[in-house]
């Protein structure tokens, strides 16, 4: 310990004086005017690999098809939002699995309804029913009518109705990338179904429809909707879709907020216009809320549906159950996808769509061997009962500002390497900085450090821990960044 203080005391004296300073947990983060020193010597360096750790992973290399860039050490427990390798290092999570582990590693409750579960039913095709997808598809009706979303203002019950009155219906999936390909096939067969009913209506009073083509898919540059080829064909960004063109035709790019352009990119054409309310992989980026609603007005005006990718941004990490849910009506939309906290880990997806919808897909049009399976929902199910409640949702809210006000001092702290003001609602956050390769050091020596966060979109460092992340947590993640950020500051000057 002796030897730690006297190297940070060291360090501190080539750091300029007003970016020196120890912070307790008990100061305020709006106050602070000084970055924390108390991690400036990394304590989980990649390059220390026990011989065990390599001689196991030069024999899974030996195997596996590797398409991601990982670090040399092995993941072999967690809990709550702690993960420890396998020579029991400990480290502060804060990519939640990618937005994934809302309730946090090794949830007691998951672990119990898994267990329970498994023990009765696993799988039974969907060519029967079950009681679990039932069930889930139901809560999720219910909570969507009490707190918001497709259509519905939250705290409206005379108004919303419950869901046996109808208005909404559910279709499960695997994950994310199966949720949005269901929606897409969804819109297309809903374009043919405005085409047909135009035609019909046109024919009878000798009026030419406008188009008998109703297939186009507008979607956003910097979104990602995920990598089979249909998602990947919505996802205009050149890194992943450049190695596998040509891609499905009828996608049409547009801009995020630029309410100018929709209706040049929305037209008589259009059958679907799919967008994530908060872009997660393209950087945090918001789409506002008149943009939102001026895309909601022009998808009517030309019969197309709205989709929602809420797979990251939604189930919670807002504050609100739904990213769009606390907007008013006018801005939401006809579908929304879901997958990556449903079940806190265990693979499920879900496409929540009005019921103008669901009557035009029929028997055969679609289907899953695995989505919505006894054991996947019935944690699914768990996990949601706990996120819609009040109180969870304003913990969300209350960390949420909290770490938000920790990262907006960043800027004036490092004006040379954090770019502006950090970006996103709730629990997910993104710290902009001034050039790409700062993001991936941070990432590294806050790894090094023992706080694990991710990059995203251009130059950003993304922040999605679990949505039980206490304020304490937050604190420590954001004094290990300033620490690293002292560090990267140091080597830019060549310190």
């Amino acid at each position: 310990m002796l030897a730690r203080s006297a190297q940070c005391a060291r360090l501190a004296r080539s750091l300029p004086a007003a970016a020196v300073s120890r912070r307790s947990l008990a100061s305020s983060p709006r106050a602070a005017a000084k970055a924390c020193t108390d991690y400036l010597r990394p304590t989980h360096r990649d390059d220390e690999v026990p011989a065990d750790v390599a001689h196991k992973l030069a024999r899974h290399a030996a195997v596996t098809l590797n398409t991601y860039a990982r670090p040399n050490y092995i993941l072999a427990r967690g809990k709550g939002c702690k993960v420890w390798d396998t020579h029991d290092r400990e480290f502060l999570d804060f990519s939640g699995g990618i937005a994934v582990n809302a309730l946090g590693h090794a949830d007691e409750g998951v672990a119990k309804v898994l267990q329970d579960q498994s023990r009765k039913l696993v799988h039974n095709s969907n060519l029967w029913h079950n009681e679990w997808s039932g069930e889930l598809a139901y809560l999720l009706v219910q909570k969507t009518k009490e707190l918001g979303g497709l259509g519905y203002a939250a705290g409206q019950p005379e108004k919303n109705g419950t869901p046996d009155e109808g208005g909404l219906k559910v279709f499960f999936t695997n994950s994310g990338t199966e949720s949005n390909e269901g929606a897409l096939k969804f819109v297309r067969k809903y374009g043919k179904h405005v085409a047909a009913v135009r035609n019909a209506a046109g024919a009878e009073k000798g009026v030419e429809a406008p188009t008998d083509e109703k297939v186009e898919i507008v979607s956003f540059r910097d979104g990602f909707h995920g990598r089979s080829m249909g998602a990947l064909s919505a996802t205009w960004q050149d890194k992943y879709q450049a190695p596998f063109s040509p891609l499905v035709p009828g996608f049409v790019p547009a801009t995020l907020n630029d309410i100018d352009s929709i209706n040049q990119a929305v037209t008589e054409r259009t059958c679907g216009v799919i967008l994530e309310p908060i872009q997660g992989e393209g950087g945090i980026l918001e789409a506002s809320e008149d943009f939102l609603r001026a895309l909601r007005r022009r998808c009517d005006e030309v019969g197309a549906l709205l989709v929602f990718d809420e797979i990251q941004c939604g189930l919670g990490r807002t504050g609100s159950l739904w990213a769009h849910g606390s907007l008013p009506t006018d801005c939401h939309p006809d579908i929304v996808t879901m997958a990556k906290p449903l079940a806190n880990g265990l693979p499920v997806g879900a496409i929540m769509m009005k019921d103008k919808v669901a009557e035009v897909i029929k028997l055969g049009d679609h289907g899953t061997t695995f989505g919505g399976q006894p054991l996947q929902t019935r944690v699914a199910h768990h996990v949601v009962s706990r996120l819609a409640t009040p109180s969870f949702l304003s913990h969300v809210s209350s960390v949420g500002s909290y770490l938000h006000s920790r990262l907006s001092a960043l800027h004036t702290l490092f004006p040379r390497l954090v770019a502006g003001a950090p970006r996103g609602r709730g629990l997910i956050l993104g710290v902009p900085f001034t050039r790409d390769e700062y993001v991936q050091r941070i990432v590294k020596l806050m790894r090094e450090r023992g706080v694990l966060v991710l990059s995203c979109g251009k130059a950003t460092v993304r922040f999605v821990p679990s949505l039980t992340v206490s304020e304490e947590e937050a604190e420590k993640c954001v004094d290990v960044l300033e620490s690293a950020l002292l560090t990267l500051d140091r080597e830019v000057e060549g310190i």
